[in-house]
């Protein structure tokens, strides 16, 4: 007959680990879809941290009986989670702006479909893009990122030990403000190819001012920007490459602002 013991102290250890890991799992992309059932989320939250657990090797606190206590620590782990998840979770919505910015620019916006992640209209091409960055993200084995990126976050910040400072609010700033630069360097080939299509219409306007440069630029318009978006293709998958080679750095980065 097998016998399992477990002391308070692990458990209320397992207890927080499995708060941090249910937060990140349920905020990372690609699982933090609607469409995911709660039940699969809940049982791979389980899953995972019946698994990392042993591996953590944390030291066990005295057990506390104090339930306000242990809410307020998991409540902490709970947001860690969610920290990380959402550094990475912004560098996926820059890629999905960058097709927001082409679409506008080419007259695509109003040709919306339904984002399956997020259960909103997005824009065709911000939809092209968030599924090209998912399928770049699996080829280059990411989701291994995102458990070693769990891992490293208990020996960053310890459970029980979050804490809020200047520091982590102005790294979070930086990163919203990074994911902006991601969409303008991403679309850049489309953005400034239609800039300068534009440019070329007013002066044309301004030529020929009996043309209705209106009704002639939006097919146009779309054309030129499908013709560079699929030209700037190799540079979107290269660029992309190199994006998710630091996803875990800018989780990492906001942890130890954390610590």
């Amino acid at each position: 007959m097998v016998s399992l013991a477990v002391s308070m102290p692990q458990l209320q250890m397992f207890f927080l680990v499995f708060m941090r890991t249910g937060a990140f799992l349920m905020s990372i992309p690609m699982l933090n879809s609607p469409s995911v059932p709660a039940l699969f989320r809940l049982a791979l939250t389980l899953a995972a941290s019946i698994l990392i657990f042993p591996l953590l090797a944390l030291p066990a606190p005295v057990a506390s009986a104090d339930v306000f206590t242990l809410a307020v620590a998991a409540g902490g782990e709970v947001l860690i989670g969610l920290l990380a998840g959402l550094a990475i979770r912004l560098i996926f919505e820059g890629v999905q702006l960058a097709g927001e910015l082409a679409g506008y620019q080419m007259g695509l916006a109003i040709a919306e479909v339904i984002d399956p992640a997020s259960e909103d209209q997005v824009a065709i091409l911000a939809q092209f893009t968030s599924l090209l960055s998912t399928v770049v993200f699996l080829i280059l084995n990411g989701h291994h990122w995102f458990i070693r990126t769990l891992v490293e976050s208990y020996q960053l910040v310890p459970p029980a030990g979050f804490h809020v400072n200047g520091l982590m609010l102005e790294r979070l700033v930086r990163l919203t403000t990074e994911m902006f630069v991601i969409g303008l360097k991403a679309g850049a080939p489309v953005i400034v190819a239609l800039l300068l299509g534009t440019v070329a219409f007013g002066l044309v306007a301004r030529a020929v001012p009996q043309m209705n440069i209106f009704v002639v630029s939006m097919p146009l318009n779309i054309g030129l920007g499908l013709v560079f978006f699929g030209l700037s293709l190799p540079h979107l998958t290269g660029y992309l490459r190199h994006l998710f080679g630091s996803v875990a750095h800018h989780a990492v980065a906001l942890l130890k602002a954390i610590a």
